[in-house]
């Protein structure tokens, strides 16, 4: 195994108000404590699992400038949009149909329809 390859690890007590986790990691500091003969270096954090709402559970829906609003209108405009969309498909699709029935002429039973009231007429 190569030598220095990994970083050095060392004591640290995460500090978080009067929450304390004692590990080990390769960040430092400038003041120190001794626990049981060793000394560790304090590093201040500032959210830790005591102190985080989704562990402490006071985790809450902070409706910050209208953000549910805007979002319920995106959703709104989305779904009309999609409306507009699925209208338009179908309309091009009536077009379509009534374009090509235009282009065959009439068809056998309706061009039987119209000798027929060519005769009665004439």
């Amino acid at each position: 195994m190569k030598k220095d390859l990994h970083p050095q690890t060392h004591p640290v007590i995460f500090v978080d108000g009067t929450h304390e986790i004692i590990s080990r990691s390769t960040l430092k500091s400038g003041s120190q404590r001794e626990i049981d003969g060793v000394q560790h270096y304090l590093i201040p954090v500032e959210i830790s699992a005591f102190t985080h709402p989704f562990y402490t559970g006071e985790q809450r829906i902070i409706d910050t400038a209208g953000q549910v609003e805007r979002f319920m209108r995106r959703l709104e405009v989305g779904v009309k949009q999609r409306d507009v969309q699925s209208q338009q498909v179908i309309d091009r699709k009536e077009q379509e149909r009534d374009a090509k029935r235009q282009r065959r002429g009439l068809t056998p039973l309706q061009k039987k329809a119209a000798d027929a009231e060519d005769a009665s007429e004439g």
